[in-house]
């Protein structure tokens, strides 16, 4: 058996990136090595599913400085590997020093990541620019993120979007067998429209703003319904915001779902789905389902897969916290005739068929390591 020469360096191993990361264990023999926590609550996968699983490394993170060290990292540049992917984030110290070391020994390093966005300080962008001058190339998760960097100097052959993914092989087939069901019709007892949100419950995605925007919608006669499916994480207080409104009848806490048929069913056979806040993997979900997509557009602050909501195609946007806009948005939307929701759900599926997905993400891989 021929000894990996792809190391795989990443913070943590996210659940939904399981399916990448099992395609790249299979098609390019990778060793994985991944930190063992981030900052903020992320579900894990089972990393010894992996055959390339090789250890979990302590990340420490340094208070109040924006810096992280990740333990027995850096020194993993001495062992037989050729080409280095690790997570893409300028704090890294501990990235840092694998880069300089692999401009030494000559090994490749690609970077994973967001890229710059836009929206950081003097220094942070400073310090995110020198950092991604030492990787090779850098895998970014969408074009924004290449065209800021080109326009910073960076060559364009050294940026290479990736984008993201979810369970694609899982949710293709489900996809496949979707047909319009009464699931709404049995809950809200109407035939109105119904809005759909899915992910976690949290004050940064400014659900209150959607909640007001349905009671407006209905008050106005523009009728609809909402279904919120999610857990709340922020203890947020928007059932009492419905009530207060008197929207009860209009509005459906599903909670959390971890049944993909289930939440396929909900996303199918919703008019549209609407995150006024950043939208980040939301939309790949709705769009694979065939369901579009609404968010707001501080692109600077947005998730990367927002670029997977194309105005007037997959979804639309609308200006940020502006009640009026996305009341406006919405009902766009919800007020289509069938043969243009069908044109619109063709095209949210094929984009996630087209390049949201890991059979295109491994492709990317398989071209830059070949080179």
């Amino acid at each position: 058996m021929i000894e990996p020469k792809i190391c795989c360096i990443f913070n943590l191993a996210p659940h939904y990136r399981a399916p990448i990361f099992k395609l790249m264990d299979q098609e390019l023999g990778c060793d994985f090595y991944f930190g063992d926590r981030v900052q903020t609550p992320i579900k894990t996968m089972e990393v010894t599913e992996l055959k390339g699983y090789q250890k979990t490394l302590k990340n420490i993170y340094i208070p109040k400085t924006g810096f992280e060290w990740q333990k027995g990292a850096w020194t993993l540049i001495f062992k037989p590997y050729t080409h280095y992917i690790i997570t893409g984030t300028p704090g890294s110290l501990s990235n840092w020093l694998l880069l300089i070391w692999s401009k030494l020994l000559g090994k490749k390093v690609f970077a994973w990541s967001h890229g710059i966005k836009g929206n950081e300080t003097k220094n942070g962008l400073l310090i995110a620019k020198n950092f991604y001058k030492l990787c090779d190339k850098i895998l970014l998760y969408g074009e924004r993120g290449k065209t800021k960097m080109e326009a910073l100097g960076f060559a364009s052959n050294n940026l290479v979007p990736i984008y993201n993914s979810l369970d694609y092989k899982v949710q293709w087939p489900i996809r496949q067998q979707l047909k319009p069901r009464d699931i709404y019709y049995n809950h809200f007892n109407n035939h109105d429209p119904v809005l759909i949100y899915v992910g976690r419950i949290q004050k940064r995605k400014k659900l209150d703003l959607l909640v007001q925007a349905v009671h407006d919608l209905n008050q106005e006669g523009t009728h609809c319904n909402l279904v919120i499916v999610g857990s709340d994480v922020d203890d947020n207080e928007l059932p009492k915001m419905v009530e207060m409104l008197g929207i009860q009848d209009k509005v459906w806490f599903f909670g959390p779902c971890y049944l993909e048929e289930k939440i396929a069913e909900l996303l199918f056979n919703a008019a549209v789905c609407v995150t006024p806040g950043p939208v980040g993997l939301t939309a790949l979900h709705a769009l694979t389902y065939g369901c579009p997509v609404i968010s707001n557009d501080n692109f600077e602050n947005q998730m990367p897969e927002y670029e997977s909501i194309v105005p007037g195609v997959s979804g639309d946007f609308f200006q940020d916290d502006n009640l009026t806009d996305l009341k406006h948005t919405i009902t766009s939307w919800i007020t289509m005739d069938d043969k243009t929701k069908k044109e619109v759900r063709d095209n949210a599926s094929k984009l996630i068929s087209e390049k949201y997905n890991p059979n295109y993400q491994i492709e990317v891989l398989q071209n830059i390591l070949i080179c």
